[in-house]
């Protein structure tokens, strides 16, 4: 069974850091590029990194630029998302996604991955 989990999530302090992983099961990630998306209550979901198959080409959001570093380790079948710096408007529910093929100039659209995982919780307050 396709499967991807993230886990991480949890409160922080503004300014504070977390990790989040997404591992996969049932396929394995070598030729599938990653997003990391997430979704605020009361918004739509939106972007906020992805990187290629290999590694080699990542994009952030312009929110998020400077603060999160997305990797991937595929001898473990994952990836990550450090995400530094962080502040309240960061509150979300954070996913991982898979996409078939090459990244392109840009992150894939939404309508573009195929695996989704559940979904973790980041709330940023003090």
């Amino acid at each position: 069974q396709v499967q991807l989990v993230e886990s991480g999530g949890g409160l922080v302090q503004p300014g504070g850091s977390l990790r989040l992983s997404c591992a996969a099961s049932g396929f394995t990630l070598d030729y599938y590029s990653i997003g990391w998306l997430r979704q605020a209550p009361g918004k739509e979901r939106e972007g906020v990194s992805c990187i290629s198959s290999s590694g080699s080409t990542t994009y952030y959001a312009d929110s998020v630029k400077g603060r999160f570093t997305i990797s991937r380790d595929n001898a473990k079948n994952t990836v990550y998302l450090r995400m530094n710096s962080l502040k309240p408007e960061d509150t979300a529910v954070y996913y991982c996604a898979a996409a078939p093929g090459p990244v392109g100039s840009t992150c894939p659209p939404q309508g573009e991955y195929d695996y989704w995982g559940q979904g973790t919780q980041v709330t940023v307050s003090s």
